[in-house]
């Protein structure tokens, strides 16, 4: 992997611009164009101030044209790793803000969930480019400077930007998700995001989650919306949409308008649920994999079973019964409190604040 990325950055020292275009704002994005709410709101609060021009550019592409555009670039945003600047030699001029796509820290990731000596260095190599690293608060910075392998003096908690949507207006979403999937109509909504495990077989959810039970107790008042991690979707080949009396919304084209109509979430080790409970709705932590995750896959930032937020189950039948019973753990200010310094809609401006001034 890192002969792939030597390649591409040799590629991109060679052909790079002198010069520099100070209106010129460029979103590195994948082949998938993943994460691309933040990218959405800083577009817009940087229309707000002047006349600027943006790139999105590809990091699989290596385009000649596009790596001097990109080497052109004043202003550059990340979403995600892009560990070939480790080899890319970028103007003295040009600043590199890192976003990333996920609230708080949750599971770790990154050099903090790694064990390969050099694969830390390259992370570490690579974020030595990154003017700043953005996060949502400071009480979690020790956690990002270890994730990255990042000077402290980077971090900014200012929030991400994605977490401005939940301040914007919005309407008719429920009518639109009730349109496209008749059979929800009329029924309260329960979200469920299972996350990736390594071990595969945990990933086959209905190996856990009894269906015909589930809806025998809950479906007269809702109707599940399963949203799959890509890579779970092999476990489900076939024509999954007639087998059970739920909803697959794992293409739906926005999760956060999702988060924002469902009436509950399901998830388990996602970070997903970071985000959901800023909403004060009742989140269901179903872990029927916890001490093989915890050994196999990741640990976490924190004491999970302790400080999560949301109630903790680790079977479909205690599931049910939290859902029938209305046993939910509601308080998460505790929590929230840890993860966020700002939760106000205004993540945006703070950033673009900071680079244009």
């Amino acid at each position: 992997m890192s002969v792939k990325h030597k390649i591409f950055g040799s590629t991109f020292n060679t052909f790079r611009s002198k010069d520099i275009k100070n209106n010129l704002v460029t979103f590195i994005v994948d082949d998938n164009e993943s994460f691309m709410s933040n990218f959405v709101y800083i577009k817009e609060e940087f229309e707000k101030n002047g006349d600027f021009e943006f790139f999105f550019f590809n990091k699989n592409n290596l385009s000649i044209k596009n790596l001097k555009k990109l080497s052109k670039s004043k202003y550059i945003f990340l979403n995600d790793n892009f560990v070939a600047m480790a080899y890319m030699d970028f103007h003295p001029d040009t600043i590199i803000t890192q976003l990333w796509h996920a609230p708080g820290a949750f599971k770790k990731f990154g050099a903090s969930n790694n064990d390969d000596k050099n694969e830390i260095n390259l992370i570490k190599k690579s974020n030595e480019k990154v003017t700043y690293l953005i996060n949502t608060s400071k009480n979690i910075s020790k956690f990002y400077e270890e994730a990255f392998q990042i000077d402290k003096s980077k971090i900014k908690s200012f929030g991400i930007p994605r977490m401005d949507y939940y301040f914007k207006n919005h309407k008719n979403l429920r009518e639109k998700f009730d349109e496209k999937y008749p059979i929800a109509k009329g029924k309260k909504i329960i979200l469920y995001t299972p996350t990736f495990r390594n071990n595969k077989e945990d990933n086959n959810i209905f190996n856990f989650l009894d269906l015909d039970e589930f809806n025998k107790h809950l479906g007269q008042e809702y109707i599940l919306a399963l949203r799959l991690h890509p890579k779970i979707r092999e476990f489900y080949k076939n024509d999954i949409h007639s087998k059970y009396d739920y909803v697959n919304v794992s293409d739906y084209e926005s999760e956060q308008e999702l988060l924002l109509i469902s009436d509950l979430l399901i998830s388990d080790y996602s970070s997903v649920v970071v985000e959901f409970a800023t909403l004060n709705k009742p989140i269901i932590l179903f872990t029927y994999d916890f001490d093989r995750y915890l050994n196999d896959d990741r640990g976490f930032y924190f004491d999970f079973k302790k400080d999560a937020p949301g109630s903790i189950v680790s079977s479909s039948e205690e599931l049910i019964y939290t859902i029938e019973n209305n046993l939910f753990e509601n308080d998460n200010s505790k929590f929230l409190e840890s993860q966020f310094d700002y939760i106000d809609g205004e993540a945006s401006q703070r950033i673009v604040e900071l680079l244009l001034n």
